[in-house]
């Protein structure tokens, strides 16, 4: 009975360990005073939405290569308003200049008012861990920051599928009950 017992652990513990590998882990997050949803929602509903990619999470493979295939990812987990993602930069910059910006591999000291006026540093890319550090900008401002990190070893893996399901609802939170009072955490 008790070698039963210890199989019984044992394999628990392996399907504990391999429902751990495939979560998405969302670090600390920043939100300005000025953040309002409703704000985002009417600058974005019905309209194409501008994703910004700096670095390259899987080196493997051609960064077009990357970005063509995350494009989908990223609309599939989109949040709530009816936007559409795009790489595509306005033809004339609107003001105000809403955009989310991924940082894949950011630097450590990279913060998002750096970000958000055009500056992107990353580190050496760590094989298999899909990391990002993803900024909400309005103008040069940061509305919004947060990181996510998972293991995957394409664009297509359904763990990076999870990752902005989960992204998205911390960086455009759409509940005041979701942010802290003070104006969030800047832990990154």
């Amino acid at each position: 009975m008790r070698f039963k017992n210890k199989i019984v652990v044992l394999l628990g513990l392996m399907i504990l360990t391999a429902c751990a590998s495939s979560i998405a882990v969302i670090g600390g997050s920043y939100y300005a005073t000025q953040y309002d949803f409703s704000e985002f929602f009417a600058a974005t509903d019905g309209r194409n939405f501008q994703v910004i990619l700096a670095g390259n999470p899987f080196p493997g493979i051609d960064p077009n290569t990357v970005a063509r295939e995350l494009l989908p990812v990223m609309q599939a987990a989109k949040p709530r308003p009816a936007l559409t993602f795009t790489y595509d930069a306005p033809v004339e910059r609107p003001r105000p200049y809403y955009r989310l910006v991924l940082v894949f591999d950011s630097a450590p000291d990279l913060g998002s008012y750096a970000v958000c006026n055009g500056v992107t540093r990353t580190r050496a890319n760590r094989p298999g861990l899909f990391y990002v550090y993803a900024v909400y900008c309005r103008n040069d401002m940061a509305m919004s920051e947060t990181t996510a990190w998972t293991q995957a070893s394409s664009p297509t893996d359904p763990r990076v599928d999870q990752l902005f399901r989960e992204l998205f609802q911390v960086v455009f939170p759409d509940s005041k009950a979701y942010r802290p009072l003070s104006g969030g955490n800047n832990r990154r």
